[in-house]
């Protein structure tokens, strides 16, 4: 089916579905701030529609003069696709230390992929229940995470924070913060003519980490500024 005599209706419903469908999956990773949001998902769902159509009308076994050109591996092109899709995803994991972040947006790219992949076949049931179940799957599981398996060491946040304070002190509370926080994983101090810098990474399994460390950090004296970035499990 045609529209317009121009476009095939066909494929144009097939790349919107694919439009639709990773912007569903790209939402809840936009909402929860990870490193591949709606953009990323939606054009990786779309490239992978794309190609995956391509692989089925790109190739004609038979030409338009009904010479046979062979047989046709509609399969290639697809196939290219989920290995292709490792050098995006590995692109989003990162490592800090011991811990590495960023695998379930990896993963979540993966499935984007696939999803795109179901929507060039045309296979649109495959397509909507694939992504309703990886909707369910990082959201669900997410809150049944922190809020159920609150004791998993799976949910430890990961911070590094920066103190500033005067040289008079600094000694002080290096020996505080070491007695204070037992995860305490690196500590690292470094004086200048005015003050001392303490860069320290902790982990911590609270529900708040950032507002309990900073309210922490208030009771402790000669403290001139404190910075804290957080990698939390994503």
């Amino acid at each position: 089916m045609e529209l317009f005599g121009i476009f095939d209706l066909n494929i144009i419903i097939r790349v919107l579905s694919a439009l639709l469908l990773g912007f569903a999956v790209g939402l809840e990773r936009e909402m929860t701030n990870k490193y591949a949001g709606l953009r990323t998902n939606i054009l990786v769902c779309i490239g992978a529609c794309v190609f995956t159509i391509i692989s089925i009308y790109g190739f004609p076994a038979i030409t338009v003069t009904s010479v046979e050109l062979g047989t046709r591996d509609t399969a290639r092109v697809a196939a290219q696709v989920v290995t292709g899709i490792g050098f995006i995803g590995g692109g989003t994991v990162l490592r800090h230390g011991a811990t590495v972040f960023g695998l379930t947006t990896a993963a979540t790219l993966f499935m984007s992929a696939a999803i795109g992949m179901a929507c060039g076949a045309g296979m649109y049931d495959l397509a909507i229940v694939a992504t309703i179940v990886a909707i369910i799957t990082l959201v669900s599981v997410r809150f049944f995470e922190k809020n159920i398996l609150v004791s998993s060491t799976k949910n430890l946040c990961r911070l590094k924070i920066s103190l500033k304070c005067t040289k008079s002190k600094a000694d002080e509370l290096y020996e505080q913060v070491i007695n204070k926080y037992p995860y305490l994983k690196e500590i690292d101090k470094k004086s200048d003519e005015n003050s001392t810098k303490i860069v320290l990474v902790v982990e911590m399994n609270a529900k708040k980490p950032m507002q309990s460390l900073y309210k922490e950090f208030q009771k402790f004296e000669g403290i001139e500024s404190v910075s804290i970035q957080e990698f939390c499990d994503d």
